[in-house]
């Protein structure tokens, strides 16, 4: 199984004829993705071909050639006209507010938001709209999610590893992918990018919660960084109701004090919101913590091989 995303589900792709809407739906489409139309209010009723070379594990469903995606006007045109319920959000900071009002406007179940540097004011007023509509948002500033072999939106290179028995949660979109790297010996049912912005629409609890009531998740990784109490709050979490194994990470051990480290929500003030104190709420919780990617790797390896009664 995967969470909160299928190979059924379609997608639509807001900002699809820009560049990097462009680049990266030509990735999703060609890792299997069910890209079925594009929204511009400027070239509603033009389509957009893509190139498509099949890559990843879902390459199987996918057949080399040209690819025509549609462009509608609005979200609720392209919903009306192809069923889709998720859509993508590659519109510049200033229009991504009113392009995610309008997808959750029109009754989108997932939008994801790939966009980076939206004001904090801007995310806050779309989340707590989104929350209020039953719509779950994605980011900001993230690389999406992706369930190998089933289905990627985002930005998430789709061939860095496949399906398999753990579920990552994230901060951070490039430990993402290197995490993704490390364990592609064992594989991953979702990987969620989170983003690491001060406000975003799923938490680490929000996807923590998903992988517990996942079956086919046996193991979860979770990485955070330093800034905020987001991993505190997840510890607590964790403590009161994971009996999936969870390995942490945290990035920003050598960060610092008051200085942004990549991003807006990776700042430190005396001793609130280090990396150490994240640490240990985390390990008193049960969760062993890595203080390298590569370390937490192996610590994820290793108990998975004793969750299951034999090597990794």
């Amino acid at each position: 199984m995967s969470i909160f995303l299928t190979e059924s589900d379609r997608v639509i792709v807001q900002g699809m004829t820009g560049s990097e809407g462009r680049k990266h739906t030509r990735r999703m489409i060609s890792a299997g993705t069910r890209i079925v139309a594009g929204v511009n209010p400027r070239k509603a009723g033009t389509t957009v071909a893509f190139e498509v070379e099949p890559t990843g594990p879902g390459a199987a469903a996918v057949s080399a050639g040209t690819v025509e995606v549609p462009v509608h006007g609005t979200v609720a045109e392209a919903r009306q006209a192809t069923g889709a319920e998720v859509s993508v959000v590659f519109v510049p900071p200033a229009f991504a507010k009113g392009a995610v009002i309008e997808a959750v406007d029109a009754g989108m179940r997932l939008v994801v938001v790939i966009t980076e540097g939206i004001p904090v004011a801007d995310a806050t007023e779309f989340r707590a709209y989104a929350a209020a509509k039953g719509t779950r948002i994605i980011g900001p500033n993230c690389p999406g999610i992706i369930s190998p072999g089933r289905s990627n939106v985002g930005i998430t290179p789709p061939d860095i590893t496949g399906p398999g028995p753990i579920g990552l949660v994230s901060k951070s979109g490039t430990l993402t992918y290197q995490l993704m790297h490390e364990l592609s010996d064992l594989g991953f049912t979702t990987c969620i990018g989170i983003g690491g912005d001060p406000v975003v629409g799923t938490t680490h609890i929000d996807a923590l919660q998903a992988f517990e009531a996942d079956p086919d998740t046996r193991l979860v990784v979770m990485i955070g960084e330093i800034g905020g109490d987001a991993e505190e709050r997840a510890a607590a979490y964790i403590r009161e109701h994971m009996t999936t194994p969870v390995v942490g990470y945290v990035a920003g051990f050598t960060a610092p004090e008051g200085k942004t480290m990549g991003h807006a929500g990776a700042i430190v003030s005396g001793s609130a919101g280090t990396a150490e104190a994240k640490k240990e709420a985390l390990e008193a919780a049960g969760v062993k913590v890595g203080r390298t990617p590569s370390q937490t790797a192996q610590i994820a390896r290793e108990l998975y091989g004793l969750t299951t009664g034999g090597a990794a």
